[in-house]
């Protein structure tokens, strides 16, 4: 049974569509895995599946092979989660001048770019340590990471983005 097959019996019996799972999950998660990293894999490859089996009825079963469709599902999803942390992210922008009243709003602005251009694991370190204001040792617990890792990472990230200001836990 190829996967048009597959998705049109899934309309009366919904455990049909996991043939379509089985042989496709491995290749969407290995494409995510490349485009987003291990973490947020497994993520991509479960939500665009379970997109996939809610709009099976939309699938053009003309189309032998699902694997293209399915790759596209996960291509929007990790589409769509880039546009909503690059918005999250200009907005912290527009607003780190009013937290930070020693930096002027430009500075601030480009600061948070800088982060924002950082890789997703260094990024999220700096956050959880900059805007969380975490020490090493609970940003470890909270990413369930070494403490040695999140120096690491910290050091890292440091080194990319120089010593700026705003970069500092705000130790209000």
């Amino acid at each position: 049974m190829n996967d048009a097959e597959a998705i049109r019996r899934s309309l009366l019996e919904p455990s049909a569509f996991g043939a379509v799972f089985d042989r496709h999950f491995a290749a969407v998660h290995a494409f995510a895995q490349r485009r987003v990293g291990a973490e947020l894999a497994e993520e991509v490859a479960a939500e665009a599946f379970a997109r996939a089996f809610a709009h099976r009825k939309r699938y053009d079963d003309s189309h032998a092979d699902a694997l293209p469709w399915l790759l596209g599902i996960a291509t929007n999803l990790m589409r769509r989660h880039w546009r909503t942390e690059r918005r999250r992210l200009d907005a912290y922008a527009r607003v780190a001048s009013q937290h930070t009243p020693s930096v002027d709003a430009h500075t601030a602005e480009e600061a948070i770019r800088a982060v924002a251009r950082l890789p997703r694991r260094q990024r999220e370190v700096v956050l959880l340590h900059v805007w969380a204001d975490l020490s090493y040792e609970q940003i470890a617990r909270a990413l369930d990471i070494p403490v040695g890792t999140v120096r690491s990472r910290l050091s890292r990230a440091r080194g990319a983005l120089g010593t700026d200001p705003i970069l500092e836990p705000s130790r209000a």
